[in-house]
């Protein structure tokens, strides 16, 4: 006898349903990342001006250079994911409504007064608000690092960096100036300012360190998350990679002065003042590791997956 429609349309239905138990991406789950790609290119649209003379900074202040690796780790960070933000129950709720309403705020507060550092924390308001209006908040949970980890890419404002910036000048040149005569060099500090026997060395704000601790700090926040299972160890890591990146600049300083005073001045601010920072950065890493490896000698009693 042949199948009735009514029988056909069942047929169809079971079969649907054990294709959609088969697969995690559930109907829910497509219309919610269509739903993403159009929030994302509205995002765009937005923020195109914001993001765009964000990009420029990583390019031209060199201070910022890594912000081009946050967002490729950040996406990694939710590709890893991806099973577990598969599995995860989409249940939007209004309170997201009112976070985005906090980030458009910040973003006209940011466009209005001038302030890029406020627009450009604004889209991470953004985008956890609009994760918490359309995922709900045991998604915004799963993705809560990836989002976080990119204020890492957002320059400091300028009255912060420079209110970080000169103290690092002047314990720089404070701890070279106390290693350099350790090394026969008599040295005069005056602020951020080392007076040699044959020339003097002025710490500038490109000799701080600020480069180096934040390119280390990124990098250890990298490090931690790749091979520590331990928030407490990777928030350790990435707090060692502060006082480390500052000894290493001190080093630096210290080096340029014995070439200074024991070899060639011009050479010593040329070439070996600009070689020497890779060679440092290089070396903060080694004891970035030598940390995590002492760490390891002790076992961690909790773990998170």
């Amino acid at each position: 006898m042949p199948q009735t429609p009514i029988t056909e349309t069942m047929a169809q239905t079971i079969q649907t349903s054990a294709i959609a138990k088969k697969n995690p991406w559930s109907l829910q789950h497509s219309h919610f990342a269509w739903g993403a790609a159009v929030i994302g290119i509205l995002l765009m649209a937005v923020y195109y001006h914001v993001l765009a003379k964000l990009v420029i900074d990583w390019a031209e202040t060199p201070d910022f250079s890594q912000g081009f690796l946050v967002p490729i780790f950040s996406a990694y960070l939710v590709w890893a994911k991806r099973k577990a933000l598969f599995e995860t129950k989409i249940a939007p709720t209004w309170n997201g409504v009112a976070v985005v309403a906090l980030g458009l705020v910040v973003l006209l507060l940011g466009v209005y007064g001038a302030e890029l550092f406020l627009s450009r924390v604004s889209l991470v308001i953004l985008l956890a608000g609009l994760v918490l209006s359309f995922g709900g908040w045991q998604l915004l949970k799963e993705v809560r690092f990836a989002l976080l980890v990119l204020i890492l890419a957002i320059p400091i404002p300028g009255i912060v960096f420079n209110e970080i910036t000169i103290p690092l000048q002047f314990l720089a040149s404070k701890l070279a100036s106390a290693m350099l005569p350790f090394f026969g060099v008599p040295v005069l500090r005056e602020g951020n300012v080392i007076e040699l026997s044959t020339m003097k060395l002025e710490v500038a704000e490109a000799c701080s360190g600020i480069r180096s601790l934040m390119s280390l700090f990124t990098l250890a926040v990298f490090y931690g998350y790749f091979l520590e299972k331990s928030t407490m160890r990777r928030t350790i890591l990435a707090l060692a990679s502060i006082p480390i990146a500052i000894a290493a600049n001190a080093v630096r300083i210290l080096g340029t002065g014995l070439c200074v005073q024991y070899w060639d001045p011009d050479k010593a601010m040329g070439f070996f003042h600009e070689f020497s920072g890779w060679v440092m950065f290089l070396v903060s890493l080694g004891f970035l590791y030598i940390v995590h490896r002492v760490m390891c000698l002790f076992p961690s009693k909790r773990r998170q997956p």
